[in-house]
């Protein structure tokens, strides 16, 4: 008989926590995809706007989406505050890095991306690791 033990879904800080470093994960994958895209497809630096624009969304989309699908509860406020935290996170960096904090627009990109994927999760078919032994 295996012991009972609570999933990490179920502290909602750890949750958040799990979502977010997957959703870093994420936007390291996207940044070092599109970079190299960048440079050894294309050769410019003109879709250099586009493509960061992209990686942000991919990584608030699948950060509300992991969170949105494991929670199976309130996907787009949940999902909104993951690309809040996103953010938030991203903010910090520009802050340590060049000195000064992303603008309002990547704000509203990563709420917006981050609210579809949470409704994206929730709305999906149930993990089958979160099913119920019948």
């Amino acid at each position: 008989m295996r012991k009972y033990r609570k999933s990490l879904w179920a502290n909602t800080l750890l949750s958040f926590g799990a979502a977010i470093l997957f959703g870093g994960i994420c936007y390291a994958a996207a940044v070092t995809v599109l970079s190299a895209i960048s440079y050894w497809l294309i050769g410019s630096m003109q879709f250099v706007g586009i493509f960061t624009i992209a990686s942000l969304v991919c990584t608030a989309y699948f950060s509300g989406r992991i969170y949105g699908k494991y929670r199976r509860r309130r996907g787009l406020i949940d999902g909104s505050i993951c690309g809040l935290l996103l953010y938030s996170v991203i903010s910090a960096a520009g802050l340590v890095v060049v000195g000064a904090p992303a603008d309002i627009k990547k704000l509203l990109l990563l709420v917006i991306a981050g609210a579809a994927g949470g409704v994206a999760g929730v709305n999906s078919k149930r993990p089958k690791s979160l099913m119920e032994n019948q």
